[in-house]
């Protein structure tokens, strides 16, 4: 994966949730304790700090800085925060060699990183979504590509519905979801 499947993945969030800034974003996001407007922060969030371990490359944890997002910030501006720090991981992928390496529970290559940040946009804006009363559902290419990087072990169905499973938010053909999952973006 690379920083154009973080641009696609960006893009659906905005065309997804952008018309629906008028609705109440403080509504649960889903099955998550967040609101609407906490989870679209929480994704700008990892998408910058992802940006950010890629640009220093650190080896053993997370660098020490944070994003911070006015209280008072409407879901659009919210939503242009989270452009903006798509675009910074976007830019950092788009650079970085193949071979760097960054700490995310162990040594993460640029795809890791990639799939990370597609990761959390398309199932927060799942969450959103959910949380909004808006029918969607993640695409599917984009879907497979974070299950083969992310969770190779996942079982075979629609890409969508089994990423929705491997992250306990969904049943999947009858299985319960699961109560715990980790994703492996560390490589050797």
């Amino acid at each position: 994966m690379d920083h154009r499947d973080v641009d696609r993945a960006v893009a659906e969030l905005l065309r997804v949730l952008g018309p629906h800034t008028g609705l109440d974003w403080r509504a649960r996001a889903g099955s998550l304790e967040w609101s609407c407007l906490d989870t679209a922060v929480h994704v700008a969030h990892d998408l910058l700090a992802y940006a950010g371990q890629l640009a220093a490359r650190p080896s053993v944890a997370y660098l020490p800085f944070d994003l911070t997002v006015d209280a008072g910030a409407p879901p659009s501006d919210v939503l242009q925060v989270v452009a903006a720090c798509g675009g910074l991981l976007s830019s950092a992928l788009a650079t970085a060699d193949p071979a760097t390496r960054a700490w995310h529970y162990g040594p993460c290559d640029p795809s890791g990183f990639a799939a990370m940040g597609v990761a959390e946009t398309l199932l927060h804006t799942y969450d959103i979504s959910q949380g909004l009363g808006l029918p969607w559902l993640p695409p599917e290419p984009l879907c497979a590509a974070v299950l083969q990087r992310l969770l190779p072990d996942a079982p075979p169905g629609d890409p969508a519905d089994v990423l929705l499973w491997c992250t306990g938010r969904a049943e999947l053909n009858g299985r319960p979801r699961p109560a715990s999952w980790v994703w492996r973006a560390a490589v050797s």
